[in-house]
């Protein structure tokens, strides 16, 4: 395996965790950190042995020993310094989601196709056990023609900073772009996209929410002003619908997991489960997922570089599979996601083409 040297841009509590799964994949070497918080930036690189410190992040892009460069910074920074990368001859991995819109996330995959380099977008949720187990019977035609799906998230009570973890970063709309829909909605929302395909957007309705107490001396401190509650539907080209519901907040002590109906069957990723009708008897199946993990690990190539989305780019890199859509799928999300806020401000559905064309800039200038 050809050695991948890394730069990583923003050594916050997301760069930390990508620098160490780095850490743990055979071929991948980080060289490079940047981060305005200099002390910071020393502590982590003197900790994983990471020769190159800078506070400036163009330093960092000027390196001609850089094969690809790690942007994990705050929604409204992904464009910009994405952009800058790519111009600078770089392939990119960004933190999700995309950016902090529409028209940012287009920007940065259309100046990718244009310039010939890859970008790949961390969406965790595509390498987990349950959606392979999902996309083989998919592939396999165990549901038939898919109709409906459902994207769900749930949490308690489980806000940035308001709640007890996190910087205030997180849901301030001026940094982060939006809330639950835009922090863990996308994992869900692009999950679902990658396992019915991907199709194509037609009209979109939503409403948010922000309605259940929080600590106000945290609300002041961080100016809190996202939803802590999403909801929508989507239509997409050829009938096929979604309903999505992502909460940071609920009063509910638990909710049933995201799943997709067709007209042979159906599955439920988590906990997971295939449901269909046999010899004119209803059907309720697990899978062993750990067992299907171990015998792909074990007899199928380059099965290690679907385990994650680290591993998965480092694999893309040095040739040895194909780059998944991701930053195509994220972008899609995104469509989604700025489809029901602005569904929620004009109060009706909206057309895909009123959100494409609407959709402005929240690029933080750098």
């Amino acid at each position: 395996m050809s050695e991948i040297r890394i730069g990583v841009i923003g050594v916050g509590i997301i760069g930390k965790h990508h620098i160490d799964e780095y850490s743990n994949i055979p071929g991948a070497k980080v060289v490079a950190v940047a981060d305005i918080d200099e002390a910071e930036a020393k502590r982590v690189a003197e900790r994983y042995q990471i020769p190159h410190v800078y506070t400036d992040f163009r330093q960092l892009l000027q390196r001609d020993d850089i094969d690809a460069v790690d942007v994990c910074l705050h929604n409204n920074f992904h464009a910009p310094v994405t952009i800058a990368a790519l111009n600078a001859g770089k392939d990119v991995y960004c933190e999700k989601p995309i950016a902090g819109s529409y028209a940012d996330g287009r920007e940065m995959v259309e100046t990718a196709k244009r310039l010939g380099r890859k970008l790949h977008i961390q969406i965790s949720n595509l390498y987990r056990k349950e959606t392979k187990a999902a996309k083989t019977i998919i592939e396999q035609g165990g549901l038939g023609k898919i109709y409906h799906a459902r994207s769900k998230g749930f949490r308690r009570r489980g806000r940035p900073f308001v709640d007890g973890y996190a910087t205030p970063s997180f849901v301030k709309k001026e940094v982060a772009g939006g809330g639950a829909l835009f922090d863990m909605g996308v994992y869900h929302i692009a999950e679902i996209l990658y396992l019915i395909g991907s199709p194509k957007v037609e009209r979109i309705s939503g409403k948010v929410y922000q309605e259940t107490p929080m600590d106000e001396r945290r609300k002041a401190q961080s100016g809190y002003n996202v939803e802590e509650l999403g909801v929508g539907f989507v239509r997409f080209e050829g009938g096929l619908t979604l309903d999505i519901i992502e909460a940071w907040a609920m009063h509910l002590d638990k909710m049933d997991g995201s799943v997709i109906l067709g007209s042979q069957g159906g599955i439920r990723l988590r906990p997971f489960s295939y449901h269909t009708t046999s010899w004119d008897m209803e059907l309720d199946a697990t899978i062993n997922l750990d067992a299907m993990e171990y015998r792909r690990n074990q007899l199928y190539d380059n099965a290690d570089a679907y385990n994650s989305s680290q591993r998965h780019w480092i694999a893309a890199l040095q040739g040895r599979v194909p780059l998944l859509p991701t930053a195509e799928i994220a972008l899609k999300t995104m469509l989604i996601q700025e489809g029901i806020y602005l569904s929620d401000r004009l109060g009706r559905e909206v057309t895909a083409e009123e959100v494409e064309t609407g959709s402005q800039s929240t690029a933080v200038a750098v």
